[in-house]
């Protein structure tokens, strides 16, 4: 059976523990107990049952009480006996810090005591080594002046646990109320940890002495992590979670269901070294990661539109002269239509340079080619002095911004369960972040890239926000339209922008190049519009060209149209090609 195991969600569930340990034919364990934070606040409750019976009432509780709901869970079952067999020696134990409840569940036993006298504040209750560490590691968090996990320093917590780990064996969860730190015993593969990914219908793991059951209360689906001292088997092949172990002395540090700090460790548990396991860049690593040399390019964009009858009347609306302005540069542009008619430039209402097109000679195929070339200039979209920018969520704005930004900060219309949903997904990333508008967007740019899968076809224009948020697939307009519709609940404006990407002839998005391609603008105060590319996770820089922007795609579209008279049968073909000038890789 686990010994431990901690759940960290994004928002909260109401899972069912099924102990089977407590059932005829099982062999009981010492004790066990259950810590969770009701109604995600930061005070915590601990069921706990030292020399439990067959059958218990707690035990049959936590299996149907709907009322177990949390983001963070902790459950210790004891195998062996620390002490005498009490609440007070049943772990998780919970104690006070920073006007929050933390908890702390451990898997081990340290061989020799520990000498550092505990905090006066932290005085064990009860005769476990666990404990006792608890009080020692509040002490010296509380002596620093930090009041979370999230203040504190991963680096000297590391070494802090790696010191306790001197003493014996040490797989250990520690959470606060919003953060849980999971460190690995340094001498063998101790806690491992799986990743939780929508959507799914139902899903359960465990063994024959413990079951966990996430969706039988018919909690809708989250992302999580879940840290085990024992890997887990899903029930059915569709639910098998991929676990890995962590690396000897590694810490990692989870927040609403993803991983935000940690990787600390290596195969001698020294202090520092980075663990091989992909974590979360920092601001300054996407800042610096966001900056490339200035680019020039050759653009040719041909769409050819086929029809089973002759087309005697029609009108075009052209959108593929790309912007110019000081983050873009407009060398040469030019427009062709292979069948003659009149035309006119203007600038839309979004700016956007435009033609209209009246064809009034028959035709069975029609084919649009714009070639350009762009000297793109943005090298670093990042690189703005973030003293000047209110930074928190929710952002305020003067009366005359929002009336300017109020078709920016317009949700789609969707039904009101769904944008409920679609909220509380939103600010998963507000709470995660503390609130920073700059960490969300970027943390919310970098979910779409790794949690959404890239289908070509597997969606259409009729395709909504929520439709993407339930499926986690997609193509680029769909993960844009999701990111504008959740950075707009929560207060930020945000709006489509139709372009182009180049990514060289062997680049693992080619596929992406050889149409238009699609991503965000957010306006940040004080700062402007800047762009993010949800479907690969990056901020957009001179790797992308801007052709039109609105706030949805019918506004930004590249070629649309209208048939008076005629057509039927219609076929559409795009060709898409971008060649750099400044060199293929940059």
């Amino acid at each position: 059976m686990p010994n431990l195991l901690a759940m960290c969600f994004e928002g909260e569930l109401a899972p069912s523990f099924d102990m089977r340990c407590l059932t005829d034919g099982q062999s009981l364990p010492d004790g066990w107990g259950l810590g969770y934070y009701p109604a995600g606040e930061p005070s915590a409750s601990v069921l706990k049952e030292p020399a439990p019976s067959r059958g218990s009432i707690r035990g049959e509780l936590v299996k149907a009480w709907e009322h177990l709901e949390s983001s963070l869970f902790v459950l210790h079952v004891r195998t062996a006996t620390w002490g005498s067999n009490t609440d007070a020696n049943t772990q998780p134990f919970v104690k006070s810090l920073g006007g929050r409840d933390w908890m702390i569940g451990h898997a081990g036993s340290l061989v020799s005591q520990l000498d550092e006298a505990p905090d006066p504040r932290f005085e064990p209750i009860g005769a476990t080594d666990t404990e006792r560490v608890f009080c020692v590691l509040l002490g010296r968090i509380a002596a620093r002046g930090w009041r979370s996990i999230a203040e504190a320093d991963p680096r000297v917590l590391h070494e802090w646990l790696l010191e306790l780990n001197a003493r014996g064996t040490l797989d250990l969860v520690l959470c606060d109320g919003s953060s849980l730190l999971a460190y690995g015993d340094r001498s063998k593969p101790g806690l491992h940890v799986a990743a939780l990914l929508p959507p799914y219908a139902g899903l359960s793991f465990g063994d024959e002495d413990v079951q966990i059951d996430l969706t039988r209360r018919g909690s809708k689906p989250r992302k999580g992590c879940v840290v085990s001292s024992e890997p887990l088997l899903g029930e059915g092949a569709s639910t098998g979670l991929a676990w890995r172990p962590l690396a000897p002395g590694e810490v990692i540090v989870l927040r609403q269901g993803a991983v935000v700090g940690g990787g600390l460790a290596d195969e001698n548990g020294h202090a520092g070294a980075p663990h091989a396991s992909k974590m979360p860049l920092t601001r300054a690593e996407r800042r610096h990661a966001a900056r490339k040399a200035p680019g020039r390019f050759s653009i040719v964009h041909r769409t050819t539109y086929r029809y089973a009858n002759p087309v005697e009347r029609s009108t075009h609306l052209l959108r593929l002269f790309p912007a110019h302005d000081r983050l873009q540069t407009l060398l040469e542009s030019s427009v062709t239509v292979s069948v003659d008619g009149r035309a006119h430039d203007f600038d839309d209402a979004f700016g956007n340079r435009s033609r209209r097109v009246l064809l009034e000679t028959p035709y069975r195929e029609l084919t649009i080619t714009s070639k350009s070339r762009v000297e793109a200039l943005d090298s670093d979209p990042l690189g703005f002095d973030a003293r000047h920018v209110r930074s928190a969520i929710p952002l305020v704005w003067m009366p005359w911004q929002k009336t300017m930004l109020q078709p920016y900060l317009q949700a789609p219309e969707l039904a009101e369960s769904e944008l409920n949903e679609l909220v509380d997904y939103a600010m998963r990333f507000v709470a995660r972040n503390d609130g920073d508008v700059l960490d969300t967007l970027l943390d919310l740019n970098d979910a779409i890239h790794r949690e959404y899968t890239y289908v070509q076809g597997s969606t259409t224009l009729a395709t909504t926000a929520f439709d993407v948020y339930s499926r986690r697939r997609g193509v680029c307009q769909d993960f844009t339209n999701l990111f504008i519709c959740l950075v707009r609940l929560m207060g930020v404006p945000a709006r489509y922008v139709c372009g182009y990407l180049f990514t060289g002839p062997k680049h693992a998005n080619r596929r992406q190049a050889e149409a238009s391609h699609a991503w965000v603008q957010v306006y940040l105060p004080e700062v402007g519009w800047r762009g993010l590319d949800p479907t690969n996770g990056v901020a957009t820089s001179t790797d992308h060209v801007r052709l039109a922007v609105g706030c949805s795609y019918r506004d930004a579209t590249p070629t649309s149209g209208t048939i008076y008279v005629g057509g039927g049968g219609e076929t559409l073909e795009v060709d898409v090609r971008v060649e750099s000038e400044t060199g293929e890789e940059r």
